[in-house]
């Protein structure tokens, strides 16, 4: 008997039409295009058009490319996993918004909330998927607009020039082709530090309602980041789950042609295809 494994078989992307430069955001907060790619390497990120973009229909343009580039057709889709944490409403999840835009009615979805690296968790979660037989074609999505809750002014800079709004999808496929598939996927966290990086309101174990008078005057709805903490931790847990993965599966730092890095913060994982 064939072993199952997965296969990325198309990818897509969709970026809103608007460009924000760096220097774009200097009329908002004391900042510099020099400052920002000093210590980001951005140069531009885009953000959503309101009455155009939704979360949902910029997953949906991923989507639609991934699979035309799979050669596949929407009605082909087994499962989609959908990762956001801005998603279009509190609930239902945006996952059920793209499946009624791409008309699949009727098929599972899962919307996961992995922050930064919601991306990578909702891959494997496809893969495990495809191993067991469960399903065949997966979409995988990732889709954010967070230029909506940034904090455009000196107190939330060291967020603001980071995040942008855009999503992108990859159709995965049952194969029993051992050369051209998903490898592994490594997923760790660490709540310690889920402070480090959040955003504490609207929560449902706040007394009253979610959203009160206090809750606004607080500002506890902006992102709250402690940046050097957030990088310190990051990049020695990038380095330990790349040399992981590489030891799973018997390479070395050299056999690598590319390395493509995904920034994560409060869970840190990594996935390998074989070329």
């Amino acid at each position: 008997m064939n072993t199952i494994y997965s296969s990325i078989k198309g990818l897509g992307f969709y970026v809103p039409d608007t460009i924000v430069t760096n220097d774009d955001l200097t009329q908002y907060m004391d900042t510099s295009d020099a400052w920002i790619q000093e210590r980001t390497g951005i140069k531009q990120r885009r953000y959503f058009t309101h009455g155009k973009d939704t979360n949902a229909s910029m997953a949906t343009e991923a989507s639609r490319m991934a699979l035309d580039r799979a050669n596949l057709a929407a009605k082909d889709v087994d499962l989609i996993v959908y990762a956001t944490i801005t998603p279009d409403y509190y609930f239902p999840g945006s996952a059920f918004l793209m499946q009624r835009e791409l008309g699949l009615e009727g098929i599972g979805v899962i919307d996961i909330r992995n922050q930064c690296s919601g991306f990578v968790y909702a891959l494997s979660i496809a893969d495990q998927f495809i191993k067991t037989g469960m399903y065949k074609t997966i979409l995988v999505v990732g889709s954010e607009i967070q230029s909506t809750f940034l904090d455009k002014s000196n107190a939330g800079r060291g967020v603001a020039v980071i995040f942008g709004d855009g999503a992108g999808a990859a159709v995965l496929q049952a194969t029993t082709d051992p050369e051209h598939r998903v490898l592994s996927t490594h997923l760790h966290a660490d709540g310690r530090y889920a402070e480090e990086l959040y955003v504490r309101d609207p929560g449902s174990s706040r007394e009253g309602r979610w959203i009160t008078e206090t809750t606004l005057t607080e500002g506890n709805y902006n992102v709250t980041m402690n940046g050097n903490t957030v990088f310190k931790h990051a990049v020695v847990r990038f380095m330990e789950v790349i040399n992981e993965s590489l030891e799973t599966n018997g390479y070395k730092a050299e056999d690598l042609a590319l390395l493509v890095p995904i920034r994560q913060i409060s869970a840190f994982r990594n996935m390998f295809v074989n070329r």
